[in-house]
């Protein structure tokens, strides 16, 4: 856990206040709803379909059990009871009242919480790999230079107001959890062949209307040069980014039209005249800020403990829920632990003011009190040992959170959609949760393996639906709900877009189409652990394309 310091602090406190005159003010009717704009979101807030929506910042998707805790009274005292986290590792609050945001604000800010650069055309919240600073398989914890890096942008005065939103991810991992080749900004650390640790520079990432995945214009920067390559990349796309049509305003489609060499020299020129001054990180800064991340006491275990070993052997249930949501910890006689927000039937990434509270509980008694949020829109308890596995799991069943269904067919990603959002074309929620339904069966689920469903209401792609194995993409034609159907996506260290299926079908046929395509992928897959993505790689869509079209 990262420990803020008087500054932060100070800043959200006064960041608080200040909007507070902007409501008094919009309440007043001294500034008209136009007016307004600007400056809620700068905080977080939108208007949506029916109410103003409150988002708020999850840096890096870490939490302690006491913001959880907040969050919980949040929900309870503000909104209908529950909250909604986002692939952004944010979460939302759909029904705040505006004249009561204020005082959600400050209660939030108490916590350490603020809904700052969750919106508006600025660096948006950094995000990193769930399992960071626990994870096997990275080389380090790419938490610390995603707080430098949050430091660096929160309120830059340069980049409050870029051509468009901009969004940057890390990971230091093997395996991509983070999703960096979708991002504006993908930075990999890794080791060159001198055994020193760095960066990939990956740029131009991102989905929506035209989605790219990003190429890498640096193979290696070293650690000191990070805030003033980044802050390079930025200026160039200050600079020459469109600012007269908002379809073309993102860093994706500068580094499309320019070519990635030619943005990489563009960015080399501008980092050549800074990267010797103030920018360039002092290796006791970057140690003074990873001094704040304080990491769990932990005890030495054994792998495996004996009561653990009874209780998989005792309990199918727990052994299922086991081989499911419970992964490797780099520490002996640990592990991580995954909590599903896909129950069946239910709108993927809610949860509940009694369930955030339960979780602050567990994560004390089970997790040194650290919650981390995904951006498969799960929670996850970090350091949980191995011999308070079945004591956990039972705590987690008895609050709806243990769905052993993560990573497979109903662990759905989806944008709220139509039922909230006034830019979606289409309702979201109750596809995902009809999904869920058709999917409840959990050893058909686990008999098809990793699959990833991924529903967006519109073109904006807040589902990620490009990268999921399955996408589905709300349109409207003539008045009514149909979705675009793609196969093949992928977010990891091998990205790909899914490919289009064929023409849109309508929206009371999705879910029969889905199911289609997943008995079709059954059939035609050449051993029962071949992936579906793999299927797809290996003959295509077309032998999908005929099966779905042919019968309608």
């Amino acid at each position: 856990m990262y420990h803020y310091d008087d500054f932060d602090r100070t800043l959200v406190t006064e960041r608080v206040s200040e909007f507070r005159d902007q409501v008094a003010r919009r309440l007043s009717g001294a500034l008209t709803e136009e007016e307004f704009k600007p400056l809620r979101l700068m905080n977080g807030v939108y208007l949506q379909l029916h109410a103003y929506m409150l988002r708020i910042a999850i840096p890096y998707g870490t939490l302690s059990s006491e913001q959880m805790r907040t969050l919980a009274h949040v929900a309870r005292r503000y909104d209908r009871n529950y909250g909604h986290f986002t692939t952004r590792q944010n979460i939302q609050f759909n029904w705040i009242k505006l004249e009561e945001l204020p005082d959600a604000m400050t209660d939030l800010a108490r916590g350490g919480l603020h809904g700052m650069q969750t919106s508006g055309n600025c660096v948006r919240n950094i995000t990193t790999d769930q399992w960071a600073g626990v994870a096997p398989d990275e080389i380090e914890d790419p938490r610390i230079w995603a707080e430098i890096l949050r430091q660096h942008s929160t309120m830059h005065p340069e980049f409050s107001f870029l051509p468009r939103k901009f969004k940057i991810a890390l990971t230091a991992a093997t395996h991509d959890r983070a999703a960096i080749r979708v991002h504006d900004i993908g930075l990999r650390l890794h080791r060159n062949g001198a055994g020193e640790t760095g960066f990939e520079v990956i740029v131009g990432g991102g989905l929506g209307r035209t989605p790219f995945v990003g190429k890498t214009i640096k193979p290696f920067l070293p650690k000191r040069d990070l805030l003033s390559y980044v802050e390079a990349v930025l200026r160039v796309y200050n600079q020459y980014g469109r600012r007269d049509n908002i379809y073309k305003a993102r860093i994706k489609i500068l580094v499309h039209e320019l070519g990635a060499e030619k943005f990489g020299a563009e960015v080399d020129a501008e980092w050549q005249k800074i990267k010797d001054g103030a920018l360039a990180l002092d290796p006791a800064f970057a140690a003074d800020v990873a001094a704040r991340f304080v990491y769990p006491d932990y005890e030495k275990l054994a792998d495996g403990p004996a009561e653990l070993t009874q209780a998989r052997k005792n309990d199918t249930e727990f052994e299922r829920w086991f081989k499911n949501s419970v992964s490797s910890h780099k520490v002996d006689g640990y592990a991580i632990v995954t909590l599903s927000l896909k129950p069946e039937g239910a709108p993927p990434g809610d949860a509940t003011a009694e369930q955030m509270d339960a979780i602050a509980d567990l994560a004390d008694r089970h997790s040194f009190g650290e919650i981390r949020v995904g951006h498969e829109q799960n929670l996850v308890l970090p350091h949980v040992a191995q011999r308070d596995l079945y004591a956990l799991w039972q705590s987690l069943y008895k609050i709806g959170v243990a769905t052993p269904n993560v990573g497979l067919v109903s662990d759905i990603i989806a944008c709220p959609g139509l039922d909230y959002c006034s830019l979606a074309n289409t309702r979201s929620i109750p596809v995902a949760q009809e999904l869920t339904r058709r999917f409840g069966d959990l050893a058909l689920a686990q008999n098809l393996g990793r699959l990833h469903i991924n529903i967006s209401g519109c073109i904006n792609a807040c589902g990620h639906h490009h990268v999921g194995h399955i996408g589905l993409l709300g349109v409207e034609k003539n008045g009514e709900e149909y979705y675009q159907i793609t196969l093949g996506g992928k977010a990891d260290e091998d990205a790909r877009l899914g490919a289009l299926l064929g023409p849109a079908v309508k929206y009371d046929d999705v879910a029969d189409v889905v199911e289609d395509v997943v008995a079709t992928y059954v059939e035609l897959r050449e051993r029962p652990d071949e992936l579906f993505v793999d299927t797809v790689k290996r003959i295509g869509i077309e032998p999908f394309k005929e099966r779905i079209y042919a019968a309608r």
